[in-house]
This record gives C-alpha cells, structure tokens and sequence, in this order.
C-alpha cells in the first residue's frame, strides 16, 4: 500500500485530540480538518474560488451523484474532478455506500454488489466493488473510500455480522481493483453498534494495511451518546500512524467532541444546508435569522467574524433577503457558516498546539450551549 507520509505533529496532553499531516496528490493535508461536501461537484451556491479564500484544502466528491450526473466517462474526458470544477487542492470521494442505503425501495444488497435504481430516472445500476474503485479512478480524487455496506439503526446483529463481512471482502476486492498510484484508499470500519463487531472489522481492516480508516456507519439516526461510545471505542483500538476520518459529523459541538476522542477528519452536508435553510453558527449558538429580532438588527452576525457576509452586511438584511427568498440568503448563510468552521478548526489546532485543548474545549462549549437555539 501506498506511503501517504503520515506524521503527527502535537498531541494533547490532557485528551485523545492530535494535528496530524499527511501528502496527498494535490496538497499536504493538515488534521484535525473539516471537509465541505461538493455532492454535484460544487459546494452548493459557492465558487471553488470561495472555498479556496476561506482556507479550505480538501473537500469531498459524491461517488454516487457523481457516476448518475454528469457520468464518471464525462468527468474523465474533462481531466478528472479537479479540472472540471477548477478545484486545485485535495479531494476526497465516497463509495456512495451510505446514498445507496438510504434508497431502500430502490436497492437490492447481494454478496458481490448492490442493484439500485436512479432516483433520477428510475433507470436500474449495479454497483461492485471493482465498478466504484473504477469510478472512483475517472473521478480522480486523491483519497478514495472502497464499497461498503453502511449498516442501519436499530439493526439486527445477525444481519450486521453479515454486512460486515460482506463489507470486508469488498475491502479486499477494491484493493485488487485499484490501478491508480495517485490515489490513496482509506478502509471502512464498519459493525453496527455492537464493540465485537466493531474491533473484528478493525482487525480485518489493519491486515489489510490501508494508509488511513474511515469510521463508518455512524450518525445514521442512533442517540449521539451512542455515536460518541462507539467512536471512543473505536478509536481506541485503532493505532496511531494512520489518519481517521468520521463520516457525516458536521456541527461545531460534535467536532470538538470527536477531536478530544482522536479523530482527525471530518465531513457533513450539516453546515451548509441549515445555511440555506435560514440558521447561522454563532459563538453563543446558533440563530434562526428570520426572527422578528434581526428584523431591525443592523450588526453583523458576529462582530469578530472577519468572513465576507459579517464584513459586508448585517442580521437585519440577511432577515429580509430569506424573507423575500433571494437566492442570495442562501450563499451569504452558507458564506459564514462554513468560515465559522473553519474558524474553529484552526482554533482547535490553536489550543493543541497550546496544550490548552481542554480548557478550549470546555470554553467553547459552555459558551455555545449556555442560550437555547436563538
């Protein structure tokens, strides 16, 4: 497997929370890091430039949108994902596992693949692990996560002993599959909710040396304490020299909770989409911008925030923008919450640095919970 120069930086001497870097094809990836989701190969109403200026150098591709819209063959002929959307940093794309799980009138799972239909046309696919990893190499993202089943909440043991070990021979294909020496391949940790489950699949997976691991099948409904159970015990029987990336964890207090526990990356549509859907990250928690408060409020979002729609307008006029359903609301909201984000991961970096993690930790959320949701 390929080397991806994997180094740790600082490590928190109070927690699990770590900076991490490794290489990838198209920029030195710094952790811990929030990556925003380009499903359609955009990060919704924003430029590439955008997400660039705000600091970003890794963001994630759908493998799934990806292969129905546009095509991988067209993707390709435009010179890869990076080219086709102008995009010069780093990017990472999912096996579009988890978009096939959530289509269940509309999928079958059998031992060599998943058959489902395009939630576009109807039309019938089928997805094995050496067709995604194909996908995947005419995308031409840097780092490539294999097929997997991502399991459900509840779930049945049986069933969840079965999906993961289907999952682990998918891992053992895709490395077979994979051609490409530009990309790095990260295995998914499955095994439901159950720790037996869980420890089998990290074992199966470190055999199989992947240069990272994804901790999959979490946040897909379950009582955050039990996310947070299954990822401390998780991370605690994986090793250090290997990035670990959370899929789906986007809101500020479940980051900071999952990089005192020792994960490295994360993604979620979370903050973006509450943008379009009028709520605002603020140090005192978050805000409903169309309140009859911000109708006549003419500061900004947050006085210290240095992101273009804090610099440039004001709470009272993005009220009237989402009032008056200008599509400009949606990208000045989207604007803010993802440079508040970001924010808070170089702050976090900050504090490891520091060695004051916890106290940042304890700060920070004591601060964004004291007022219920504005």
């Amino acid at each position: 497997m390929e080397d991806i120069k994997f180094k740790i930086v600082k490590k928190s001497s109070e927690t699990r929370a770590r900076i991490t870097n490794f290489e990838t094809a198209h920029s030195i990836i710094e952790t811990p890091v929030f990556m925003p989701v380009g499903t359609q190969a955009t990060v919704k109403t924003l430029t590439s430039d955008e997400i660039d200026e705000m600091g970003f150098k890794i963001i994630l591709g759908n493998t799934y949108h990806l292969y129905l819209q546009p095509g991988a063959d067209v993707i390709k002929k435009a010179g890869g994902l990076h080219k086709f959307m102008n995009w010069k940093h780093a990017i990472l794309t999912d096996s579009g596992g988890f978009q096939v799980l959530s289509l269940k009138e509309i999928r079958k799972i059998e031992k060599d693949g998943v058959m489902f239909r395009s939630f576009i046309d109807g039309s019938k696919h089928y997805f094995t692990p050496e067709k995604v990893i194909d996908i995947e190499e005419k995308i031409g993202a840097d780092i490539i996560i294999p097929l997997d089943i991502c399991g459900t909440y509840p779930s049945n043991r049986t069933l969840a002993g079965k999906e993961l070990d289907i999952t682990l021979d998918w891992s053992k294909r895709s490395l077979k599959a994979k051609t490409r020496d530009d990309q790095i391949m990260f295995g998914v940790i499955q095994g439901s909710f159950y720790k037996d489950l869980r420890k089998k699949a990290v074992d199966s997976i470190l055999s199989l040396d992947f240069p990272g691991v994804t901790l999959g099948g979490l946040s897909v409904g379950e009582e955050k304490e039990l996310t947070r159970e299954m990822v401390d015990y998780t991370v605690s029987i994986l090793p250090e020299d290997k990035p670990r990336y959370l899929m789906g964890v986007g809101d500020p207090i479940s980051i900071l909770e999952y990089v005192k526990l020792g994960v490295d990356m994360f993604d979620c549509v979370l903050p973006t989409r509450v943008a379009r859907n009028r709520t605002l990250f603020t140090k005192n928690g978050p805000i409903k911008i169309t309140k009859a408060i911000y109708r006549e409020d003419f500061t900004p979002i947050e006085d210290d925030c240095n992101c273009y729609t804090c610099r440039t307008f004001t709470k009272a006029y993005l009220n009237h923008l989402f009032k008056a359903r200008e599509f400009l609301a949606g990208r000045l909201a989207t604007i803010h919450n993802l440079f508040f984000l970001q924010k808070l991961i170089l702050d976090i970096r900050k504090s490891i640095e520091d060695d004051n993690f916890l106290e940042f930790y304890e700060s920070f959320k004591k601060r964004y919970q004291q007022a219920n949701y504005k």
